[in-house]
Order: C-alpha cells, then sequence, then structure tokens
C-alpha cells in the first residue's frame, strides 16, 4: 500500500509540470458570463503562482483591469467562477474579497482581504476527498456588504508537488446595496506562509488525518 502511494504522489509530481487550468468567467446572475469579461486575464500560460510571490494577490498580469469590465451585483447575491476545465490537483479552494479605493479596474490588490468561502476536504479513515473536482464554483457575498467596488479573489491551492501551487484570479464587481461592513483579513501575499501546514504539506504518505485550511476564518460580513 506504501509503495502505491509513493508511486502514486511520483506520478503526479511530474504531471505537475504541465498542468494547468483557469478560472476564466465570472458567475452573475446564475448566467455564465464571457471569458474575461469580468475576470483579469492572467499571462502566464500554465497558469499557477507560488506563495511568496506578489502575483498571489490576482496572478501574473492581473496588477491592473483596465482591460476588464466590471460587474453590477447586488449584496447578498450568489455569484461564481466558471472554469475552462475542470480542477484536477488535489487541494482546497477559497474565495476572497477586498475593497477598492476608488474603481475595482485601477485596484493593484494590494489592500485587506477577507475570506468569505471555502471548500475544505472530508477526511474519513484514512481517505480524503478535496470535493473541488469540478470547473463551477458558486458562493453568496455577505448582505451586510457596502455598497461599492471589489475585488474578488478564487484560489485552488495544488497540492500535489511541493512546493505547492496556486491557481488565482480575480474577478470585478460593483456592489448595489448592502450595508455598511467593509472586508478585512489579510495581504497578499505576506498573509500565506511557506511554512503553513496547510501549504507545507505532503498530502501522500503518511496518510492525513486532518488538515488546517490557510487564511483566516470565513468572514459573514
Amino acid at each position: 500500500m506504501k509503495f502505491l502511494t509513493l508511486a502514486a504522489a511520483t506520478a503526479a509530481l511530474l504531471q505537475g509540470a504541465a498542468a494547468h487550468y483557469r478560472f476564466t468567467s465570472l458567475i452573475v446572475n446564475g448566467q455564465v458570463t464571457r471569458e474575461y469579461q469580468y475576470v483579469r486575464q492572467n499571462t502566464n500560460y500554465n497558469s499557477p503562482v507560488f506563495v511568496d510571490s506578489i502575483d498571489l494577490r490576482c496572478n501574473a498580469g492581473g496588477a491592473s483591469g483596465a482591460n476588464t469590465q466590471t460587474a453590477e451585483v447586488s449584496a447578498g447575491a450568489t455569484i461564481g467562477f466558471k472554469m475552462d476545465q475542470p480542477v484536477y490537483h488535489a487541494g482546497p479552494l477559497l474565495v476572497y474579497i477586498s475593497k477598492a479605493p476608488s474603481t475595482a479596474a485601477s485596484y493593484d490588490g494590494s489592500g485587506s482581504w477577507a475570506k468569505i468561502y471555502q471548500i475544505e476536504p472530508t477526511i474519513s479513515g484514512s481517505t480524503i476527498a478535496w470535493n473541488t473536482e469540478k470547473d463551477t464554483f458558486t458562493f453568496k457575498l455577505p448582505s451586510s456588504l457596502a455598497a461599492g467596488e471589489y475585488l474578488v479573489r478564487i484560489e485552488q491551492i495544488a497540492l500535489h508537488s511541493m512546493p505547492a501551487q496556486f491557481y488565482v484570479s480575480c474577478g470585478q464587481i460593483k456592489v448595489t446595496g448592502g450595508g455598511s461592513a467593509i472586508p478585512s483579513g489579510i495581504r497578499f501575499p505576506s498573509g500565506y506562509s511557506a511554512n503553513h501546514p496547510g501549504i507545507n504539506i505532503n498530502i501522500y504518505w503518511p496518510p492525513l488525518t486532518s488538515y488546517t485550511m490557510p487564511g483566516p476564518a470565513v468572514w459573514r460580513g
């Protein structure tokens, strides 16, 4: 059993060099919008970035949204992201939001980010299910979110290899209605550590009995 586990890990490490999938479309009002209409397009073909990179904010090429439109949504609405292909690397999924000082298009993501959604693994005995093997992810914005323009950042942390790979995209939204709650939490990349137990981890051996999600607790508004 240990030999098979190590063999699977070796295969995953080899596969990682050519792996790429991207969050390309925002889901608004239940509709999948055009690719990169409201999502900043990354410029690195292979997609993933690493924990100590400034590109952890919105991926390579994502520091500006000048060529990206901003979607209008209501506070409390359900939005989401659609990918160009399903996630196939093991690891969790997290969503953050950050209020832009002025427009979402001009915001570089250097401010504070609050986590508003996450998909954690399910562990039973020596079996772990990451629950992220799909291409569509939806979540609800806090209903108390203050009106204004925001970046919404989605990431899937691929743990099939070490160091971990981060698949990241940022969408641009303008929130209407809502309350007075302004999200705050961590900054990227300083808010993550390469030594965090949910990032610096061998998921193949020994078998996982628990997993610690990176980042702060989910912010409810």
